[in-house]
């Protein structure tokens, strides 16, 4: 777990920012909920046989000998609101999210054990052409951002009955050849099959290349739902390759499967996840509800910002990664100079200015240079003598400019000239 330090928080908002504005045009409503939820909550809408019951929550009893559980992700814990708080009488439900998760796994680049996570969730969305508005919104919200190198995806987990039929005709495959399998693919053998297609493991890639697909078991409503799905894509113009190993690594899952992954950071990255759960919301004792969304990990998002931004240093992610630069820093020595600019930082920051004071009361040189380090625009001078005159220098540091000297009084004209291009 990670501290946020000031610096990389400025890039998260700034990402969140957009996300925000991106859901609000497409009619999402923010949800947040709490991070800790009962440990039967997950159990239930994950599934108990997953890594992430299996291995990875953090779940301990409290003082009133009740499982709890931080939870690892978003979906599970916003059905239950919806379920709760009757949200899905009123009508489907559009609504995002941001927050941490935790998952006790090996921290890695991108990847630690609290991590975050924004995502979308619309319940009561259930034609093809809903999986295509979600999957759009992903991928708009990434191009948005200025993230390079993006590509999508698809693949269909088909109804339940498709899978069963595809579990068996997998598992009788595999059991064939348990022996060349990797440890963790023989232990899912009996438990989650499926998620053996997910491997990380080279071998067991390679075997599987020869394995039964899931597409071969489809029934032929789910072909025909994943080809108007296909067909939408093509029609907004978002590029796809079907991926018939692709699986998400979580139980409720069903239908259109997908994922956004990035070349930024060498190998190609996962971005953004998500799929189809329509068994979801009858499991965790509501009425049967079909429902689709996504999540995109904001720590892997901010690694493969900044090497979008190392690769293109004019494009949007270099805009949402660049520090902070102030509009303004004030350069002031001296008791009187000192109360005047206190002052007039103040008016100016009312007046929507990013304005930095410099309290050190050094040489005026030694202000300048560090004026200079924070890359701010203008400097604004105030010494004794200025003050005394109720007057203020203005010294363009970033762009061309002549220097002016302005009445303090005249806060309409400073603001204009701080805000010149």
């Amino acid at each position: 777990m990670v501290d946020l330090l000031p610096e990389v928080l400025r890039r998260w908002q700034a990402v969140e920012a957009e996300a925000r504005q991106h859901f609000r045009c497409a009619g999402f409503g923010e949800i947040r909920t709490p991070l800790l939820e009962t440990t039967d909550l997950f159990c239930r809408g994950i599934g108990e046989a997953t890594d992430v019951v299996g291995k990875e929550m953090y779940s301990f009893q409290d003082r009133g000998d009740r499982s709890c559980t931080l939870r690892p992700e978003g979906t599970a814990s916003v059905v239950r609101a919806a379920l709760q708080h009757g949200l899905l009488s009123q009508g489907a439900q559009k609504l995002w999210y941001a927050g941490p998760m935790f998952r006790y796994e090996r921290p890695q680049a991108g990847r630690q054990r609290q991590f975050h996570q924004i995502g979308v969730e619309w319940l009561g969305a259930e034609s093809a052409r809903s999986d295509v508005e979600v999957i759009a919104l992903a991928w708009d919200l990434l191009a948005r951002l200025g993230v390079g190198g993006l590509e999508l995806e698809v693949n269909s987990l088909g109804s339940p009955e498709d899978r069963q039929t595809y579990r068996a005709a997998l598992v009788q495959w595999l059991e064939q050849r348990s022996e060349a399998l990797d440890p963790d693919s023989q232990a899912r053998l009996s438990t989650n099959p499926l998620r053996i297609l997910d491997t990380k493991n080279k071998d067991t890639q390679a075997l599987l290349e020869e394995a039964p697909t899931l597409a071969d078991a489809l029934s032929s409503e789910s072909r025909e739902r994943f080809e108007a799905v296909q067909q939408g894509l093509c029609t907004l113009g978002i590029p796809f390759r079907l991926n018939p190993r692709l699986v998400r690594g979580l139980d409720y899952y069903s239908h259109t499967a997908f994922e956004i992954t990035s070349d930024r950071l060498g190998a190609q990255a996962t971005v953004c996840g998500g799929g189809r759960y329509d068994g979801l919301i009858a499991q965790l004792g509501g009425a049967a509800t079909p429902a689709i969304g996504w999540a995109l990990g904001m720590e892997r998002l901010l690694l493969v910002l900044e090497a979008s931004a190392q690769a293109d240093p004019d494009g949007t992610a270099a805009g949402l990664v660049a520090g902070s630069v102030p509009d303004a820093y004030i350069v002031n020595r001296g008791a009187q100079a000192s109360a005047a600019a206190l002052a007039l930082a103040r008016e100016l920051r009312g007046k929507g200015l990013v304005v930095e004071l410099d309290d050190s009361g050094s040489a005026f040189g030694k202000q300048f240079k560090r004026a200079d380090r924070r890359e701010a625009r203008w400097a604004l001078v105030l010494g004794d003598e200025e003050a005394e005159r109720r007057e203020v220098r203005l010294k363009p540091l970033q762009q061309r400019g002549e220097e002016s000297v302005i009445a303090l009084t005249a806060m309409a004209a400073i603001v204009e000239t701080l805000q010149t291009p």
